[in-house]
């Protein structure tokens, strides 16, 4: 019996566990994407945004030998990949849905060739990766300890983010602008604001957080660069946001439902189950589509979203 419940334990820490260190690259991806749509602008292209970030954070981390600066330049991507993004979207009016689809296609490629090209055919080399941050006291807790204080340091300051973006989004002017701009962007510039320039901002932190968890994905979970990295996250961090209801702190639970689901599968392969992989793999976009279909987590989207706006 105490071998049993010894098993159940160590179980249910390994999964809780994986479960927010898995939930780390798609909140950062939220996070931005919150702002983005706040503002009015739907940025489906994070899906390849995440994908630059994690190039240009493994390339700067086997050209420097630094992994922790590898992590900070894929923010950087990001911000290269945000810029281009709004213009194509607030400059040149271009349909944010399709814009976003058709960027995500581009990037597979274009990773795909600037990786051949730097790098060639030879073995990926893989990097070091950040260690799990022991906290010192907290992470010799029993049960809570391994879970919450043995986790890699882009997953405190992904959680620290979140806070700032939770106040940054509901108590700033700011935040308030930006949140005025994603609901009536006309009675917003009646009131003074420069709508673009907001959106703008908006857009920029989406291409941010998604660059950056690109470059957690690289730095604290794989340590390589693969064409198939990404594997859907951009698209479940988008689910995450209307999961999430558009709140930042709401969108961390989110993430970590999400993260409970991916984890899952992982966790049961170091003990035995009945269950078919296939579908334990299938349970995050299954809660994807859900979140996205309205199925779970229906509410107000902003009322301006994906709705161009033309200064006047």
């Amino acid at each position: 019996m105490s071998a049993l419940a010894n098993l159940d334990t160590a179980f249910f820490i390994s999964w809780l566990a994986a479960a927010i260190r898995l939930a780390g690259p798609v909140l950062l991806a939220a996070l931005g994407e919150i702002y983005a749509e706040r503002s009015g602008v739907l940025n489906i292209g994070i899906e390849g945004t995440i994908l630059m970030g994690a190039l240009t954070s493994y390339m700067t981390a086997v050209a420097s030998g630094s992994t922790a600066l590898g992590f900070i330049a894929g923010g950087v991507g990001g911000l290269i990949v945000g810029c281009v993004l709004a213009a194509l979207y607030l400059r040149a009016h271009a349909s944010q849905i399709v814009v976003g689809i058709v960027f995500n296609i581009f990037a597979a490629g274009l990773a795909t060739w600037i990786y051949a090209l730097v790098m060639g055919t030879a073995s990926s080399p893989t990097i070091p990766m950040l260690e799990p941050w022991h906290i010192p006291l907290l992470s010799s807790l029993p049960f809570i300890g391994p879970i919450l204080f043995q986790q890699p340091l882009p997953l405190y300051l992904t959680l620290i983010l979140a806070v700032v973006a939770h106040y940054g989004l509901f108590h700033t002017r700011f935040g308030l602008s930006l949140r005025a701009v994603g609901e009536n962007p006309r009675a917003a510039h009646a009131a003074g604001l420069n709508v673009l320039k907001i959106r703008t901002w908006g857009v920029l932190f989406s291409c941010v957080g998604a660059g950056l968890a690109g470059g957690y994905l690289v730095t604290a979970q794989i340590g390589l660069f693969r064409d198939n990295i990404v594997s859907g996250q951009g698209f479940i961090a988008l689910a995450i946001v209307i999961f999430g209801r558009w709140s930042p702190l709401k969108a961390m639970v989110a993430a970590f439902i999400f993260g409970a689901a991916d984890a899952l599968q992982l966790s049961l392969q170091l003990f035995e189950n009945t269950l078919p992989p296939q579908l334990l793999l299938a349970l995050p976009y299954l809660l994807t589509i859900l979140a996205m279909s309205g199925v779970v987590g229906r509410t107000l989207q902003p009322s301006a979203l994906t709705q161009p706006y033309r200064k006047e």
